[in-house]
């Protein structure tokens, strides 16, 4: 009967080897955890030792953290001081193409005004020398109708004819040629 106790012996039996298992896991633990191992490499007990390790290693990576958090934030930081650099040099360059924009239209009008300004001095000079051309046509054509009056009228006459009387004829022909008539 004996026999089968152990044959029916499941993971959780608890018989001899159990209680061997048991002991023998527990002076393991007492001996990792008092004695050191330094022909191992090991300078202190295990536990302490693994103990020490894993807590370095959590402030290594606690540090790591907080360095990379405050990496994050001089990031951000200095993306916001770009973006506000890049925002303000659009700025700047918004007012300075505003500034050329304005100064272009200024320069326009200001060349615009001159333009118009020596267009109209060249159209009254036009104008002056059209009425000073004018002027001594006419008074060329007045100076060749006396002549031919003088001359027509000595022809007809067959004598010449005082000033005042000279000037009445001249000008009678001129009124006669301006009305278009040719009688007075």
């Amino acid at each position: 009967m004996h026999t089968a106790l152990f044959l029916d012996a499941g993971p959780l039996t608890i018989n001899g080897t159990f209680w061997v298992e048991v002991i023998a896991f527990i002076l393991m633990v007492l001996f990792l955890a008092k004695v050191p191992l330094p022909f191992l490499g090991i300078p202190k007990p295990v536990f302490p030792w693994i103990i020490s390790i894993a807590e370095a290693r959590q402030r290594a990576i606690t540090e790591q953290l907080h360095d990379a958090e405050k990496a994050r934030t001089d990031a951000e930081a200095q993306r916001a001081e770009a973006t506000a650099k890049l925002q303000d040099a659009q700025r700047t360059a918004q007012g300075v193409i505003d500034a050329a924009g304005k100064s272009a239209e200024q320069l326009r009008q200001e060349i615009r005004g001159k333009a118009d300004d020596e267009a109209r001095r060249i159209k009254e000079s036009a104008r002056r020398e059209i009425e000073a051309e004018r002027a001594l046509a006419l008074q060329s054509v007045r100076e060749q109708v006396a002549s031919l009056v003088v001359d027509a009228t000595e022809k007809v006459i067959g004598e010449t004819l005082d000033s005042d009387k000279h000037r009445q004829l001249i000008d009678k022909a001129i009124a006669e040629v301006a009305s278009g008539d040719g009688r007075g």
